[in-house]
Formats: C-alpha cells, sequence, structure tokens
C-alpha cells in the first residue's frame, strides 16, 4: 500500500499528518518567512519595536500601511505576516488590556497578555472550518515593576521571550547579526541604531523614515511611535 500524499493532509486544520505535522499551521508560518522584517530590542531604560514596510508603488500613502501598533499605554507590537491578521491580533490584543484595568485597575503584565494572544491564535489551529492566523507578533513593554519584556508569537500559539530578536524574512540575519552584537544594558537611543543596522543587513534597498516604523516604551513612560523627523535622524546617524 502507498503512503498517503501530502495533499491528504493539508487541507483542515484538524488533520495530522503521520509524521506529527499540521501542514496549515506551516504554512501560516511560511506567510511569516516571507513578511516584512520587524525587529525588537530590549534596552537598560526601555524597549524598542522597529518594522520594514514593503511599498512597491510611489502613489501609496506609507502612513497607511501600519506596521508599528500601541496596544495599551505600556505596550506596542510589531507585526510580520498578513496585515489583516496583525490588526485583528491587534484589536483583540486591546480589548483584553482594557478588560484588565477595568476589572482590576491596574495596566496588564506584559506575558499575561502575551498569553492571552497565543491562547487566541492556538485556538485557530484545533478547529475545523477556520485557518490559523498568518502572522507572528513581536509584543513588547514595561510592567508596573519596571521590569521590561518582549514576547514573540508563532501560528501554531507558542509563546517565547526574547531579549532581542527579529520575525519576518530577515530574522536568521537580524539573529546572527544581534548573537555578535547586541549586548545587556544598552541605553534605548543605541538599541534604535543597533536596530537600525541589524535590518541594513537584512534588506538590499536603502532605508527612508517612509519605509521603516518605530515604537519605544521607556519604563514608567507611555509607549510611543517615533516621527518620521526622529526616524530620519537615527537613519542619517545608523
Amino acid at each position: 500500500m502507498y503512503p498517503p500524499s501530502q495533499a491528504a493532509y493539508d487541507r483542515a486544520i484538524t488533520v495530522f499528518s503521520p509524521d506529527g505535522r499540521l501542514f496549515q499551521v506551516e504554512y501560516a508560518r511560511e506567510a511569516v518567512r516571507t513578511g516584512s522584517t520587524s525587529v525588537g530590542i530590549v534596552c537598560k531604560d526601555g524597549l524598542v519595536l522597529l518594522a520594514h514596510k514593503r511599498i512597491t508603488s510611489s502613489l501609496a500613502v506609507s502612513i497607511s500601511h501600519e506596521k508599528i501598533y500601541l496596544v495599551d499605554e505600556h505596550i506596542a507590537a510589531a507585526s510580520s505576516g498578513l496585515v489583516a491578521d496583525a490588526r485583528k491580533l491587534v484589536d483583540f490584543a486591546r480589548l483584553e488590556a482594557q478588560k484588565h484595568r477595568l476589572t482590576f485597575n491596574e495596566e496588564m503584565p506584559i506575558e499575561i497578555i502575551a498569553k492571552h494572544v497565543g491562547d487566541h491564535m492556538q485556538f485557530f489551529t484545533q478547529y475545523a472550518g477556520v485557518r490559523p492566523y498568518g502572522v507572528s507578533l513581536l509584543i513588547g513593554g514595561a510592567d508596573k515593576d519596571g521590569s521590561l519584556h518582549l514576547f514573540e508569537t508563532d501560528p501554531s500559539g507558542a509563546l517565547f521571550e526574547y531579549k532581542a530578536t527579529a520575525i519576518g524574512a530577515g530574522k536568521k540575519a537580524v539573529e546572527e547579526f544581534f548573537e555578535k552584537e547586541y549586548k545587556d544594558n544598552i541605553p534605548t537611543q543605541d538599541g534604535i541604531r543597533l536596530a537600525i543596522r541589524a535590518l541594513r543587513k537584512s534588506i538590499s534597498e536603502k532605508l527612508t523614515p517612509e519605509l521603516v516604523d518605530v515604537a519605544v516604551v521607556n519604563r514608567g513612560k507611555k509607549s510611543r511611535v517615533l516621527s518620521r523627523e526622529e526616524i530620519a535622524g537615527y537613519l542619517e546617524k545608523g
């Protein structure tokens, strides 16, 4: 008897292949691998998220192509993969953060909100008639005790915490760069410059303020997205 082909197992999310694989989840990961690169770095006094935007038309308005999102006053997220899926997950994360505030009268811890997002993504890997999210998120921020955390979500719902990492097409090149260049306790401004250098290692095109989004979360301060003028300054110095 001939072994069944892969096609027999990749039509439904609920069917495992004989070697224990869920092909739909692997296809979702491939959507992330081909997405534009996003980078996250934990610094001494804050956390940096940087995202590269692929804009193929000179007629496109770059600000409409979101890759960086403010989830709450102390949380930001960067995406790679399907933009619409990222927007849906960020809306879910924002709702969870506000529900936590109303229930407990405090900011939601970074690890808890990352787990909520991961659990939500995992839900879409075990029921027929749905598909996995074709996106990964970098979720980072500062807890009320000042500790900084950076988490990566996977289309399977898996969750990992990092000091510095990347998602998207340039993940391997950026991580190899960080393994050599990243140091604990670097200032936030140096972290932004390091993220820009890492991104340049993974892409061939010239970086401009229209093609880069940057968010910073400082200890005890609100998360914010840098203006184009600020990004231009870092690109010139970086």
